[in-house]
């Protein structure tokens, strides 16, 4: 096992992820939330400026209810990613997490890249993020590198197996997150990586402590699709596309007979504002988005990439006052039609899509 050793060789791996993640997801494809529409009622009775898209997440308002998620670092190429994303996150007034630390609770020399992430955005709200292997000193010190608001552990079993280099041992997991969960002095979200937590992985994350979960479901950047590129074979593309979307992961987290009492955020596949409103109106209290981003930074630069985070905002907006919500919590009594592969897949859980479609009737 090699992971996250700070060498040059995980520089390098860290530079890899980040090309493939470009080129492999270089458009947003159809996915899951293709499944969810819209009950249209065309006496809405909202207006546009009495409609607050803000949010209220681990004790802090949030302007937005959408954020930056996770990303990469330790690299002069990703420090300027993250010097990137974090100016126009800052600029629109938008969360950031950074991606995994470990490289530079490693190798202190690289720790720039990611505190640069405070100094672009020195108001914002910002998570830290490392994985469970990461001792509880190594989170503390993670989170003070960042002056971070929170911290993300991820969980990237999946990635991990694929990964030439990866982990192959994971019972200890658990307890793990629970020493790190009591170490730290900010709230901890767990969150995969791009497969999806099945109500049964959140029961266990409850039980040790977390504060939150971030479904990260696929549809979005597939980790086994990249370390299999890394891969001299190849060999394991028939995994492509493993695990549950985000959608499918709200269902089967929040309506259900046994909802999760964790605030569930949402990410994995979300292309546009109006796949952060489906994740919204499925119960999500905030919704990541990490590839489409991605790509407009590196397509469009920070100017670019600010303008579209407004974008999104106006957006969002927009779509609620279309919906009748005047804030983020009215979206969970909006009507929604669950159709197609994720209404067959969600009443194979034992949950009834049709509970969705009356909301605004309560």
């Amino acid at each position: 096992m090699i992971p996250d050793s700070g060498t040059p060789g995980h520089a390098s791996r860290k530079d890899e992820h980040l090309n493939l993640a470009v080129h492999l997801h270089d458009r947003d494809r159809q996915n899951a939330f293709d499944d969810i529409s819209f009950i249209h009622h065309a006496l809405p009775g909202a207006s546009v400026d009495s409609t607050d898209p803000g949010t209220t997440i681990l004790g802090a308002r949030w302007e937005t209810p959408f954020y930056i998620n996770a990303m990469t670092g330790g690299t002069r190429t990703t420090a300027e990613i993250n010097a990137g994303l974090a100016g126009a996150a800052a600029d629109a007034g938008v969360a950031i997490a950074c991606g995994s630390q470990h490289i530079a609770l490693k190798d202190t020399g690289r720790a720039d890249g990611f505190r640069i992430i405070r100094s672009e955005a020195p108001q914002a709200f910002v998570l830290a993020n490392v994985g469970p292997a990461a001792t509880p000193e190594d989170a503390v010190r993670a989170v003070e590198m960042l002056d971070a608001n929170a911290l993300q552990i991820h969980l990237n079993v999946a990635q991990e197996l694929v990964m030439p280099e990866g982990d192959r041992d994971f019972r200890d997991w658990p307890e793990r997150i629970a020493a790190i969960v009591a170490a730290v002095p900010v709230p901890v979200v767990a969150k995969e990586v791009g497969f999806g937590l099945s109500r049964r992985a959140m029961a266990i994350l409850e039980r040790a402590g977390v504060a939150a979960v971030d479904v990260a479901g696929s549809g979005g950047t597939d980790f086994i699709a990249i370390e299999n590129e890394r891969r001299s074979r190849r060999d394991y593309s028939y995994l492509t596309g493993w695990g549950q979307s985000a959608v499918l992961c709200l269902l089967d987290a929040l309506w259900g007979d046994e909802p999760t009492g964790l605030p569930v955020f949402a990410s994995g596949g979300v292309r546009n504002p109006l796949d952060v409103v489906r994740s919204l109106a499925l119960g999500a209290r905030a919704v990541g988005v990490s590839g489409h981003f991605l790509r407009t930074l590196v397509r469009n630069g920070p100017d670019g990439l600010r303008r579209e985070l407004r974008t999104w905002t106006d957006h969002v907006r927009t779509l609620m006052t279309l919906l009748g919500a005047a804030d983020v919590d009215q979206l969970r009594y909006t009507d929604v039609l669950v159709t197609g592969e994720t209404a067959e897949r969600a009443r194979l859980l034992g949950i009834d899509p049709a509970q969705l479609a009356h909301r605004s009737r309560r």
